[in-house]
């Protein structure tokens, strides 16, 4: 499935060096080619819970999902917040 850029999505996995884990909402801004034809990547932004940008992360393709009506929104601290 491909996801439109600007939609919020949800991480399935852990992405620590960015202080980001499986479950956590970013934004999907592009997508971006593997310099080595490996899997291609996205560029996610991350927003604090009242939508201030705080991080730029890439991430694989396969680390990302969309959002459905079934899911709710939960808070929880940000070391890197600002």
């Amino acid at each position: 499935m491909n996801i439109e850029p600007y939609q919020r999505v949800s991480l399935t996995a852990d992405f620590p060096g960015h202080g980001l884990k499986k479950g956590d909402i970013v934004t999907l801004v592009e997508y971006v080619e593997h310099p080595s034809g490996d899997e291609r990547g996205c560029v996610v932004e991350v927003f604090n819970a009242v939508g201030e940008s705080i991080d730029v992360a890439v991430v694989p393709r396969s680390a990302i999902e969309p959002l459905s009506s079934d899911e709710i929104l939960a808070i929880r601290r940000h070391s890197r917040a600002i």
